[in-house]
């Protein structure tokens, strides 16, 4: 069943004196505060920027696999004394002798077989590349929780302004009666000094409050990667459960495990540093490698002579001082690494997920006692206001019943808050991403 999130904004929102007070703004809603953070979020482009470089150091490892075809020229003249007879060439009017060619040649090198040391490089980019996608998409998971979390901050101290208008209201009404009555010597002076003291503390809220609602906006603005101002108002949003939130935690556990990006990119980290060990351990091995060149060589274009030439080689590194060994030490050591992190990120999962389920409900059960406590301090204003009118209260029973009613309201402003962050952190623990609800 869904229900409005801050529905005491409707109720306020319809109060005749906050609608001609409040100048028409831009209203911002939660798919467009999403959207914008996915265009223009900075941490998403330097993620996406990562990625890329990512998926080009995997093709530079392909490269090697691949045939290495190279082009040549050179063209040459030189001259000698004359004093040498065994120097080829043509000899000048002035007794040197003049030396020319042109050279020109083409070869191709390809790798055959080194025991998997190239193709594990390879293998293992790749992977690499594929974790940097998971963690681009865990990026953008936090990135848009974020932003949903910012939003509903700023949805709760927009609400929070119009409690503080409304008591700011009551209290100047407050203020006209205890006026009234002091005047006709029904009432004592203290109560209308206690009551202007009262109007100026609703006043202090009031100004406190429109400035945690504009630190709020701004950021919200900086969540979503937004430099611009805060002159704009956030639209009321509906919240859902959490599709499974009543589930055991060990079954939501299950879901995290197989949904969070930053899961699937420790594994991938993990195969990664298993790849390179093995490619490593080939550097033990030699490797072979076929090359076919092709030459054109003469003294000038028109006079050339043409040559193939064709060779198998075997490159093979007998000692290298114990290199070979201590690169694999080093690098088992950094798959130890990856797996330690790998398992303490399974177990800040599994934290994060109890963690946030306790706290939707824990929030779902307040907001229904906040919900029944304004209730009741409402009614009760309404009494103590109307044992003033008939002179049976005092100033003291109606201030204490203002402030139960204030108190209350923000109390019901706060669960809700708390229930629509809950979910959503309980989504992100589960690697869903965060969205408008419906």
């Amino acid at each position: 069943m869904m229900r409005l999130l801050f529905p005491l904004l409707g109720l306020l929102a319809a109060s005749p004196v906050w609608a001609q007070q409040q100048p028409r703004q831009r209203v911002l809603t939660l798919a467009e505060a999403l959207r914008t953070a996915r265009e223009r979020q900075p941490q998403l482009r330097q993620a996406q920027a990562s990625t890329s470089a990512a998926n080009a150091r995997a093709d530079q490892n392909f490269a090697s696999l691949l045939p290495q075809v190279s082009a040549s020229a050179s063209y040459q003249k030189s001259l000698r004394s004359g004093t040498s007879t065994t120097t080829p060439g043509t000899t000048t009017p002035s007794g040197f002798i003049s030396r020319e060619g042109l050279n020109v040649g083409a070869s191709v090198n390809q790798l055959l077989w080194d025991f998997g040391r190239t193709t594990g490089r390879w293998h293992s980019a790749q992977q690499s590349a594929e974790a940097q996608e998971a963690t681009e998409a865990q990026t953008l998971l936090n990135v848009l929780s974020n932003v949903q979390t910012a939003y509903f901050n700023a949805l709760a101290q927009q609400a929070l302004v119009r409690v503080s208008q409304e008591t700011l209201e009551n209290e100047k009404a407050h203020l006209a009666q205890v006026q009234a009555q002091v005047q006709v010597g029904t009432r004592p002076e203290i109560d209308l000094l206690q009551q202007r003291t009262a109007v100026a503390n609703a006043q202090v809220q009031l100004i406190q409050a429109r400035n945690n609602a504009a630190t709020s906006k701004a950021q919200l603005n900086q969540a979503m990667g937004v430099e611009g101002t805060t002159q704009f108002a956030v639209q009321e949003e509906a919240v859902a459960l959490v599709q499974g939130e009543n589930e055991p935690v060990d079954t939501l556990v299950d879901v995290a495990f197989e949904g969070r990006p930053d899961l699937r990119a420790s594994e991938h980290q993990l195969r990664a540093q298993e790849l390179t060990i093995s490619a490593t351990r080939a550097n033990y091995l030699p490797s072979f490698s076929a090359q076919v060149s092709a030459t054109d060589s003469g003294p000038n274009p028109a006079n050339l002579d043409w040559g193939v030439t064709g060779q198998v080689g075997l490159s093979w590194s007998i000692f290298q001082g114990g290199l070979t060994r201590a690169q694999v030490r080093e690098q088992q050591a950094n798959l130890n690494n990856v797996q330690a992190q790998r398992d303490a990120l399974r177990q800040t999962v599994r934290l994060e997920v109890e963690r946030a389920q306790l706290a939707v409900t824990a929030a779902r059960e307040s907001e229904s006692a906040a919900e029944e406590a304004l209730t009741n301090a409402r009614e009760r204003l309404r009494l103590a206001e109307g044992r003033y009118r008939a002179g049976v209260g005092n100033i003291i029973e109606l201030s204490d019943a203002q402030l139960s009613a204030t108190n209350a309201a923000v109390q019901r402003v706060q669960a809700a808050y708390n229930l629509a962050t809950a979910r959503t952190e309980l989504a992100r623990a589960l690697g869903r991403a965060a969205g408008p609800t419906a």
